[in-house]
């Protein structure tokens, strides 16, 4: 079992920065590929954001590419979303995920076993 728990969100200008954390609880974390997804008022959830097991290989939403940098920390049982060149349509909960393994495409919602509660970023004009 895995436990997610993401924090970092918060209210900033637009062209500002985040950086979102999701710690995990359990020692198969590590070998869990991670995501990011992001729920707006009146839209459904959508990805934003993948990286692998190992953290060689990442994905990403078309619109975050250039912006957005996701990460990981083993040691540290941690997932980042480093978010740059905020704009306000990039205001969502943002919620962390964990796959045991994908057998399909990383940006689809049910390749994904866990989730966090959510972390609200809210980007103002």
């Amino acid at each position: 079992q895995v436990q997610l728990v993401e924090s970092g969100g918060g209210l900033v200008q637009t062209g500002g920065s985040l950086r979102l954390s999701c710690a995990a609880s359990g020692h198969t974390f590590s070998s869990h590929a991670a995501g990011w997804f992001r729920q707006a008022p009146g839209k459904e959830r959508e990805f934003v954001a993948a990286i692998d097991w190992s953290g060689d290989s990442t994905y990403y939403k078309d619109s975050v590419k250039g912006r957005f940098t996701i990460s990981r920390d083993t040691a540290k049982n941690t997932v980042y979303l480093q978010m740059n060149s905020l704009k306000p349509e990039d205001t969502a909960v943002y919620y962390c995920a964990a796959s045991k393994g994908y057998d399909s495409s990383p940006d689809h919602s049910t390749q994904y076993d866990y989730w966090g509660q959510g972390t609200q970023v809210t980007v103002s004009s």
